[in-house]
């Protein structure tokens, strides 16, 4: 709903697109990619985004479910993601270089999201599974645009990233 609300508004500062299930991912696909370009142009011109675990999934190029269903991605961010056999859960601690500060939250997905070469991962994990377990990365951002898989709740856990989202935002905005 929040997509919804946001990509209709000329001018706006800030998206979040949350997270689902599989069959709610189907659902949300269409519209989502009915507002591709717009939300694209948007993280171009500067706006501030973020988008947690079924929502990351949905901004790369494809998310492939166990079923072998693809469901088309906006391609936002350079990644793609295909479901793995089991669910990777548990506190996740990152260490985002990028900032000179951590992320901590909670995965909960059984994607295996596969960043491109040349995406920038939103940080490297300190403990936890990350993007697949095995990169040894979580998330990915472009300009301020940020996908990850961490829950836990991210915002409150985390207030320098809550606070680097609203200057951004602001920032976007002229303010």
């Amino acid at each position: 709903e929040a997509i919804t609300l946001a990509a209709g508004i000329p001018g706006a500062d800030l998206f979040y697109i949350g997270g689902g299930q599989d069959r709610e991912q189907q659902l949300v696909t269409p519209d989502l990619a009915a507002k591709a370009d717009a939300l694209r142009a948007a993280a171009d011109a500067g706006a501030a985004l973020l988008a947690v675990c079924g929502g990351y999934q949905l901004l790369g190029d494809y998310y492939r479910d166990r079923d072998g269903t693809e469901l088309p991605g906006i391609g936002l961010l350079a990644l793609h993601t295909v479901a793995g056999e089991r669910r990777l859960i548990g506190d996740v601690l990152l260490d985002c270089a990028w900032a000179g500060e951590t992320l901590a939250g909670f995965e909960n997905h059984a994607g295996r999201t596969i960043l491109d070469e040349g995406a920038e991962p939103l940080g490297r994990v300190v403990s936890g599974f990350g993007n697949d377990g095995r990169s040894g990365y979580e998330g990915c951002r472009y300009r301020r645009a940020y996908g990850t898989y961490l829950h836990g709740p991210l915002l409150p856990r985390n207030p320098w990233f809550a606070d680097r989202l609203l200057e951004e935002a602001l920032a976007h905005a002229g303010v």
